[in-house]
């Protein structure tokens, strides 16, 4: 069962409510208060983004408390269209994490038509004469749902990054520094493009536990491992010995 987005009015009162002057004020002030909407749960129907670097979306909603009329017949809201999500921004600087179908969350209710602000991004007069009607409706976060599998984790032991697919970091410059140690744990460590050793506050030795394979040259203090010459020797057919 469904009907307008805004639904019967619900009363929980008598015909005895209305014996006194303080009963049919009262009658009044609740019948009034019953037309406000602040916040409510919602179930997101659909989403415009997926993810992607893009501006700001929107997302269709299905309220998810049903309205009860004075016979106590339940009433089914329908799903709101063009509902403009939060996203935490500032300027051009973001994290996007948008709302996918299935999310449920909560959606709070401006007090006036927004359309006119939605379109126009400025200050506008309202759409309509229109008040605190779900249409005018802005979902903000998911307030129920199961354990997340991919998450950026804060607690007491420090900060946790956890992606069962790729973490990706573009920058020109990226930086970090671990005042006690720094380790990476892979089978498999590939660097693309030039390694050297800084001379800063950290610069020390390399130390390498297993056996290393250079497919070009090595120059230890300007010598070359591949070409260099021992003077003082003899040529001939024997081999010199082991390194000492």
């Amino acid at each position: 069962m469904s009907q307008s987005t805004n639904p019967p009015i619900q009363t929980n009162h008598v015909a005895s409510d209305a014996a006194s002057e303080v009963g049919r004020m009262d009658f009044i002030i609740r019948n009034a208060l019953s037309g406000l909407r602040t916040a409510m749960p919602v179930k997101v129907i659909a989403v415009t983004n997926t993810g992607g670097v893009s501006p700001i979306g929107s997302v269709d909603v299905q309220p998810l408390v049903s309205a009860v009329d004075g016979n106590s017949v339940l009433w089914d809201h329908g799903i709101i269209h063009n509902v403009p999500y939060m996203r935490i921004q500032g300027g051009a600087n973001g994290i996007i994490l948008d709302p996918v179908v299935g999310d449920i969350g909560i959606a709070t209710v401006c007090d006036r038509d927004i359309s006119t602000v939605k379109n126009t991004q400025a200050i506008s007069a309202p759409g309509s004469n229109r008040k605190n009607d779900m249409s005018d409706m802005v979902y903000l976060m998911t307030i129920l749902g199961a354990a997340p599998t991919q998450y950026i984790q804060f607690n007491s032991s420090g900060i946790t990054i956890l992606s069962p697919t790729k973490v990706t970091i573009n920058a020109p410059n990226v930086e970090v520094d671990a005042s006690t140690a720094c380790t990476i744990n892979s089978p498999s460590i590939v660097l693309n493009g030039a390694v050297s050793q800084g001379s800063g506050s950290y610069a020390g030795n390399a130390t390498f536990g297993g056996s290393m394979t250079v497919t070009g040259d090595v120059t230890a203090e300007g010598t070359s491992v591949h070409t260099h010459k021992h003077g003082g020797v003899q040529t001939g057919g024997g081999q010199t010995g082991v390194p000492v």
